[in-house]
């Protein structure tokens, strides 16, 4: 690793490299995303969860049903409402694991109650959109993933 002035840096990681995961039990809305990074000219894989659970399965070890684990730096878009375990429940557990606790997460939901945005904020969330605004919100983090530096 590089250091400069005596601190570590990151590296700089292709924005291609980086991979995503869909927290969401509704497949209109994954489709939906999935549409805007196409739109975008985005080549970052995209994985998909159902719930919270199914996340955490994947994030760390794989599903037990076949999926891989999903390889790091991965950005997360987490709904809110989702069964099993909601993004809130999903959050908490994620920000306990170690090797989970850096990574990105920005909020796609429809709520747009200020309880749900001060407890998913209170929880490290780097981003808070309602789903209403996907074409916008892709766009941007577009912007970030290629600007960006994550750790390694």
């Amino acid at each position: 690793m590089a250091e400069d002035m005596g601190h570590a840096m990151t590296n700089k990681i292709q924005p291609g490299a980086v991979n995503v995961l869909v927290i969401e039990d509704d497949e209109i809305d994954v489709e939906m995303v999935r549409r805007a990074f196409k739109k975008s000219n985005l080549q970052n894989r995209i994985y998909h969860a159902r719930c919270g659970a199914d996340a955490l399965a994947m994030l760390c070890g794989g599903d037990g049903q076949g999926q891989e684990k999903i390889p790091l730096p991965c950005v997360m878009l987490v709904d809110m409402n989702m069964p099993q375990m909601n993004g809130i429940e999903f959050l908490e557990k994620m920000r306990r694991e170690p090797t989970l606790q850096d990574s990105p997460a920005f909020v796609l939901s429809t709520s747009k109650r200020s309880a749900d945005v001060s407890a998913a904020y209170a929880h490290g969330i780097s981003g808070y959109f309602l789903k209403e605004n996907v074409a916008d919100v892709v766009p941007l983090l577009a912007i970030y993933l290629n600007i960006n530096h994550f750790p390694l």
